[in-house]
């Protein structure tokens, strides 16, 4: 009886919203990740990858939105996908159920590289040299001569 009450009264969500705004700092936490990343979600932290990002998993959402990664604060606004690691990406999605710190038979080979961002569309993106001279250049004209 006093579970069905909880339930008509929507008891259970507000304790839900209290745990997550808890659990993410407080009301400016909150606010701080709302900002951020446009959601609040309250899980258990499973890993930290290089960079500082921190992984989450809670089974009480669907299926393919209960993994979830929060970005490093030092990227602020500017982060994207990229900026998870293979290891990472495939905890993200499902490809493994341990994640990478948990799993000993992952291989690390010496010819791996590591692990680097996406840089391209910043200052850091490779650009080539060119030793060819320009096909098309510009015109120039003639300086008039005043006599």
């Amino acid at each position: 009886m006093s579970n069905s009450i909880v339930k008509l009264l929507a008891l259970d969500k507000l304790f839900n919203l209290f745990n997550m705004v808890k659990q993410n700092g407080g009301i400016r936490g909150s606010l701080y990740k709302l900002y951020r990343q446009e959601e609040l979600k309250d899980g258990v932290l499973v890993g930290e990858d290089e960079l500082g990002n921190k992984y989450y998993e809670n089974p009480r959402y669907f299926y393919s939105r209960n993994r979830w990664v929060e970005y490093n604060d030092k990227a602020y606004l500017n982060y994207d996908g990229s900026q998870v690691s293979a290891e990472w990406y495939g905890w993200l999605h499902y490809k493994t159920d341990l994640p990478p710190h948990k799993d000993p038979s992952r291989p690390k080979y010496k010819w791996m590289a590591e692990f680097t961002e996406n840089m391209s569309g910043t200052t850091g993106q490779y650009v080539p040299y060119s030793t060819t001279r320009e096909k098309v250049e510009a015109w120039v004209p003639k300086q008039k001569s005043s006599a």
